[in-house]
């Protein structure tokens, strides 16, 4: 076995020993299970490029050299074919989709077999630690190597075969995605929304054209980001992009074509069926995050005096791509919704019995300016597989299904895990990046602590400076954790108490409680203060005055901290209304701030006329 690595770079000598260049690329023919090389790319004199059949020059290999059988003159050049790929050049460092583990993965090298003395075939990418350590020096990997079996550990391969791998650029020009095990018309739509999503954007779209009207439309359904997705249809065609659309269900594109800019919108819209375009701008007529928005118009619906067979008819004649049928609605002479009929009791019921007579009558309905969390919450609450969405008039205008209750569910549990401050990043992102955000976000008051430290002492005077600025910053940890947990306090109250609950406390009475727990952990703090400096500042008085000072400046930070939690919390509700995230961490930071800020205005005050 031989990797790319141990290649690239080496001297290629003639049959008389004198060098002609080095390896600067193989090719190979594609249209094999394990393609064999069939042409090496070689750097000449004065950095020359020139190719080279290798079945009919190169006589041997190994990791050091490229021996040829003819003499320099006796070369002729070759050129890539239109079945070839150079391999470094199209398949190194390039980003493949091993769809055994639904990720987004690098080709780090490439692993050759040799099956004779000079022929070499392609097994497949690595796509692990080792190929980075092998490409930067093979010592290095066999150094990490020992290390790791010293400790009892090992370092795998982590190879995709080439008979796994699915090019999507058939020109094979420039190879931009693999996949192993798969391709991508054979995995389930989530798989490949999330494969697209964490595509490179600019290999997202050209990934995306491989796939069919339907496969597209289902695919896209699935995007968690509707940004994202409404990024990938405005870079389509419009006739395209107003295909897949048409393949969505109704309230999946609705919810699309709202993410896009009017005049895109409008153009997609006026290039769909007369149908489609009916149902999806029903739906844009309803306002965001209500239930009108979420419904779909797909569902069946017959009179009270239909039989089970009219019902049966009714499902078989529905369209392939029509909405999963859970339940069949009645609808009495005046077309108001009256019952329900589930499938169980159609399979179970004989064919002439009437829907009416089988039917559930008490039904759990909404309106289509329902919040859609609260929908969302009834189907849970309820078992339900599907709610029906009505007027005024009890007629029946869409249906919430379960799925769409869950991504709603879904989506209020990330923003508050966000308000919170909690992290709801996708554990395939990169690994740096979490531990920083990690760090930043649980060790803040850290951070906020040493810049109050450097503030204090960049503004402190007069002789002792250092231990007195020390004597000071020992309490303003106090008033920062304190700043956070205010902020804790206010999220905690908004995410279990909604605006208009009724059994919510008031704003009044919100603000009288939090200004009740500054009060009581201001004095607990100032009790804490003159305990320390009885015990420890008997014999300095000076160095005592300065830790009360602090401590002081700490309690008048933590009353203001919680005095101003109506403040946030009102922030907090106008941006939910305004449907705009917030930050848990963001407010904890600013927060933290007006604390030590607070916190230094006192400090100042209080040590007015004296040495810092």
């Amino acid at each position: 076995m031989i990797y790319l690595s141990q290649m690239l770079g080496n001297p290629v000598y003639d049959l008389n020993g004198e060098k002609i260049g080095k390896v600067n690329d193989l090719g190979i023919a594609t249209g094999e299970v394990f393609p064999r090389v069939t042409s090496l790319a070689v750097e000449g004199p004065g950095k020359t490029p020139f190719m080279i059949s290798w079945r009919k020059y190169v006589d041997s290999y190994d990791e050091h050299q490229v021996q040829l059988k003819v003499v320099a003159t006796d070369i002729r050049f070759s050129y890539l074919q239109p079945d070839e790929v150079l391999i470094a050049r199209d398949l190194l460092n390039k980003q493949i989709v091993d769809t055994r583990g639904m990720r987004v993965v690098r080709v780090n090298d490439l692993k050759l077999s040799d099956t004779s003395s000079s022929q070499l075939r392609l097994l497949g990418a690595e796509v692990g630690i080792r190929g980075i350590l092998r490409t930067l020096s093979p010592r290095l990997e066999r150094v990490v190597m020992r290390i790791a079996k010293s400790l009892g550990r090992t370092i795998p391969e982590r190879i995709i075969a080439w008979n796994y791998m699915d090019l999507v650029e058939r020109d094979l020009s420039n190879v931009k995605l693999s996949v192993s095990h798969k391709t991508l018309d054979e995995l389930h739509p989530a798989d490949v929304a999330d494969i697209l999503e964490k595509l490179d954007p600019r290999l997202r779209g050209q990934v995306f054209a491989q796939l069919d009207d339907e496969q597209a439309a289902n695919a896209m359904a699935e995007f968690d980001d509707d940004a994202m997705a409404a990024e990938i249809v405005g870079g389509m065609e419009e006739t395209d992009a107003s295909r897949v659309l048409s393949e969505m269900d109704p309230d999946d594109a609705a919810e699309l074509v709202s993410e896009l800019d009017y005049e895109k919108a409008e153009k997609l819209l006026r290039l769909m069926g007369v149908k489609e375009q009916k149902a999806i701008r029903q739906l844009l007529g309803y306002k965001e995050d209500t239930a009108g928005r979420i419904m779909t118009s797909e569902f069946v619906q017959l009179s009270e005096d239909s039989t089970v067979a009219d019902a049966v008819k009714a499902i078989r004649g529905l369209d392939e791509d029509f909405e999963a049928v859970h339940y069949v609605y009645l609808k009495d002479e005046e077309g108001r919704l009256s019952g329900v009929v589930s499938l169980r009791d159609l399979i179970d019921g004989e064919t002439d019995t009437h829907l009416s007579d089988i039917s559930y009558d008490d039904l759990v309905t909404s309106s289509p300016d329902d919040d859609q969390e609260d929908v969302a919450k009834d189907i849970a609450k309820y078992n339900l597989l599907a709610m029906p969405v009505v007027d005024d008039k009890r007629k029946l205008l869409g249906i919430v299904t379960v799925d769409d209750a869950l991504d709603v569910m879904e989506e209020e549990h990330e923003e508050d895990l966000q308000i919170a401050g909690a992290s709801t990043g996708d554990s395939d992102g990169s690994q740096h990046t979490h531990v920083l955000s990690w760090l930043l976000r649980n060790e803040l008051w850290f951070f906020i602590w040493m810049l109050g430290v450097i503030i204090m002492g960049s503004i402190a005077t007069g002789e002792h400076t250092l231990q007195h600025t020390l004597l000071l910053a020992l309490a303003l940890p106090v008033a920062i954790v304190s700043a956070g947990d205010a902020v804790t306090y206010v999220t905690n109250f908004y995410l279990e108490y909604d605006e208009d609950d009724e059994d919510a406390p008031s704003m009044l009475g919100f603000a009288l409680q939090g200004l009740g727990l500054g009060i009581l952990f201001s004095t607990i703090v100032l009790l804490v203060a003159w305990g320390i400096n009885s015990v420890f500042f008997m014999r300095d008085a000076t160095g005592g005055a300065y830790a009360v000072r602090g401590f002081t400046a700490a309690s008048a930070s933590i009353l203001v901290s919680f005095l101003t939690t109506p403040i946030y919390l009102r922030v907090l509700r106008r941006r939910d209304e305004r449907n705009k995230e917030s930050s848990g961490t963001s407010l904890a930071c600013i927060s933290m701030l007006v604390a030590l800020a607070v916190f230094v205005a006192v400090v100042l005050l209080s040590t007015h006329g004296m040495a810092i």
